[in-house]
C-alpha cells in the first residue's frame, strides 16, 4: 500500500492543482476585477440577483442556504438592493410567516443586462475555440461538477447497462489508476486487465458470457463482467470494481447479484473468481453473496507481494 508520506503528497499536489486552476479560471473569466463586465454589482451581489432572476421568489434563508453564503452578508446584500428599488417582497402563500424576495421591474432590467453581458463576455473567450475543443471543455466541466458535487448527490441512484462504445477503455484506465493509488501496483495490472477485456471482445459468446457497467450521473463508476471457462458448467466473475464517488451505495453488491443471476439463467452449475487478499471490500462482497474460499498461496504481482485467492459460489 501506499506509505502515508506518498499520500500527504499526492494531497497536497490536488491542492495546488486545484488553488492553481480556480486562480486561472477566475482571471479568465474576470471574476478578480471590483465589478463584474456591464454592472456596477460585486460578484456576492450578483450571485444573489442572479439567483433571483432565474428562480423566482425565495425567502432570505433560503438564498443564504443555496448559495452558502453568510447570513449577514445577504441581509446587507438585500436590504442595499431593497434601497435601490431591485427588490420587493411578499408574504409567501405556503407559510404565512415567510417574505419572498423577488425582483422587481427595475430589478429585471438590471439582471437582463448582467445576464447579457455575461453571455457576450464568454462568447468572446470561446471564439477562438473549434467545436472538438468545445466538446472536450464542456465534458471536462460536467465531469468536475460530477465529482465536486459528489456531497450534494450522495443520494443520486445509479443504473446498471449493458457496455457502450468507450466503456472498456474507461474500465481498463480506471482500474489501473485506482489499484495504483490504493494498493500500489504498477503498470503491468494495467496490462493484465487490458488482456482480459482483449480476450473478453476477442472470444465474446453472447450465449455464455456479458458484461455490466454501473453509471451514475452520467460516469462510469464500476463494471463487472461474466466470462465462460475451460469447463462448459463453469463461469468466470471478472474486473468488478467500483469508484471510491459510488462506494457504500450498494453498486458493488448489485453488480455481483447481476453476474451470479445471469451465470444461474445460462445454465452454468458454479461461478468462480480469482482476486487477492488486499482487495477486502471486495471479498466481503463475495462472502455476502455465498462465495466459498477454495484456495490461497503468495505471489508477486503487478510490483507487490501477494496473496492470491479463488473463490466458489455453487449455483
Amino acid at each position: 500500500m501506499l506509505s502515508q508520506t506518498t499520500l500527504k503528497g499526492a494531497l497536497m499536489s490536488l491542492v495546488d492543482e486545484v488553488r492553481g486552476f480556480n486562480r486561472f479560471y477566475t482571471q479568465i473569466i474576470g471574476l478578480l476585477a471590483e465589478h463584474l463586465p456591464a454592472s456596477n454589482l460585486s460578484l456576492p451581489e450578483a450571485r444573489i440577483l442572479y439567483e433571483l432572476g432565474r428562480n423566482g421568489g425565495q425567502t432570505a434563508a433560503e438564498l443564504t442556504r443555496g448559495l452558502r453564503m453568510d447570513k449577514a452578508h445577504v441581509s446587507r446584500i438585500v436590504t442595499r438592493f431593497r434601497a435601490r428599488g431591485l427588490l420587493d417582497s411578499r408574504i409567501s402563500p405556503s407559510h404565512g410567516r415567510h417574505k419572498l424576495l423577488a425582483l422587481t421591474a427595475a430589478g429585471q432590467r438590471v439582471f437582463n443586462t448582467i445576464d447579457a453581458g455575461s453571455r457576450h463576455a464568454m462568447d468572446d473567450i470561446l471564439a477562438p475555440l473549434d467545436l472538438a475543443a468545445r466538446d472536450r471543455l464542456a465534458a471536462a466541466m460536467q465531469q468536475i461538477r460530477r465529482i465536486l458535487g459528489a456531497r450534494d448527490t450522495a443520494a443520486e441512484p445509479f443504473r446498471l447497462r449493458a457496455l457502450e462504445v468507450g466503456d472498456l477503455g474507461i474500465i481498463v484506465s480506471r482500474q489501473a489508476v485506482l489499484y495504483h493509488q490504493e494498493y500500489g501496483w504498477d503498470w503491468t495490472f494495467e496490462g493484465f486487465v487490458a488482456a482480459i477485456a482483449s480476450q473478453f471482445v476477442a472470444h465474446f459468446d453472447a450465449e455464455h458470457e456479458d458484461a455490466w457497467v454501473a453509471e451514475r450521473l452520467g460516469s462510469v463508476v464500476g463494471s463487472v463482467f461474466l466470462v465462460k471457462s475451460d469447463d462448459p458448467t463453469v463461469g468466470k466473475l471478472r474486473m468488478l470494481y467500483v469508484e471510491p464517488s459510488a462506494r457504500g451505495l450498494g453498486v458493488g453488491r448489485a453488480l455481483v447479484d447481476a453476474c451470479i443471476a445471469r451465470a444461474r439463467d445460462l445454465g452454468y452449475r458454479q461461478l468462480t473468481l480469482w482476486t487477492n487478499d488486499v482487495l477486502v471490500s471486495a471479498r466481503r462482497i463475495y462472502q455476502a453473496a455465498g462465495f466459498q474460499l477454495i484456495e490461497e498461496a503468495p505471489h508477486h504481482a503487478f510490483g507487490a507481494d501477494l496473496i492470491e485467492q479463488t473463490w466458489l459460489l455453487d449455483l
